[in-house]
């Protein structure tokens, strides 16, 4: 078994008699992309949830390159290099975009609102903030407050947050939800941006995303595994088409 990456291994949850996550066994293989897919109540934020340290499992271990992560807290998977971004956008609005990347880093290093001391220290940060701004191709909104920017570029900026904590693992939770879809292939270009050093699992709904980002593809039904494979595997796979199917008849 590789040592790196995410794995669970019969993972569960369950809320009273209600079982929500049903022994997931779930690979995210180091520099991957992999894309999260369901119908709505699948089981996939609870997942997701329970991989963060939101949630505590009922049952099951959790292996972040090698090491279990089953009961550590959510900052310390943090710091160990698992990072989340979420369907809503969770931005210092009245602060610029620089300025939000700064306080990321700022709260990586364990500095926070000292971040003005040393001056030195200081003067790296930003720099560091700026070099992660142009990998997103964000550098032009540097200095443009949050609020002024589309809600697509919004999306970016949050995903540019995330890769200012230096992850190792980075759960997208629907980075395309609620961007027109005219913007939605500004997202789609941000996610081929990320280094390839850094596994990427993403929850998502828009197909097009899912189709053109994902290497592998894992479906969730009732808070089980269906079926993994390549996206081409999972296009042609029919229980796939009948669980989308059904779902569209409701």
């Amino acid at each position: 078994m590789s040592g790196s990456g995410l794995q669970t291994i019969a993972l569960c949850k369950n809320f009273g008699a209600l079982t929500v996550s049903n022994n997931v066994d779930f690979r995210l293989e180091a520099g991957a992309r992999h894309a999260l897919i369901g119908p709505n109540g699948a089981g996939k934020t609870t997942f997701v949830n329970l991989v963060t340290g939101v949630l505590r499992p009922t049952s099951g271990q959790l292996l972040l390159d090698g090491a279990d992560i089953t009961t550590l807290p959510q900052a310390q998977r943090v710091k160990r290099g698992l990072v989340r971004t979420f369907q809503i956008t969770a931005l210092f609005r009245k602060l610029c975009v620089l300025e939000n990347v700064v306080l990321a880093i700022s709260e990586r290093e364990g500095i926070g609102g000292d971040f003005l001391r040393p001056a030195g220290r200081h003067r790296a940060i930003i720099e560091e903030a700026y070099d992660v701004l142009e990998k997103m191709g964000l550098a032009g909104d540097a200095m443009r407050p949050i609020t002024e920017l589309a809600y697509g570029r919004q999306r970016m900026v949050e995903i540019a947050l995330a890769l200012a904590l230096k992850p190792s693992v980075l759960l997208l939770d629907e980075p395309a939800a609620g961007v027109p879809e005219g913007e939605s292939v500004t997202i789609i270009e941000a996610i081929e941006r990320l280094p390839e050093r850094i596994a990427v699992l993403f929850i998502e709904h828009d197909m097009e995303l899912v189709f053109r980002v994902a290497q592998r593809i894992t479906v969730l039904v009732q808070g089980a595994v269906l079926v993994e494979g390549t996206p081409a595997e999972i296009a042609a796979d029919p229980r796939v088409r009948e669980v989308y199917l059904g779902e569209g008849r409701h």
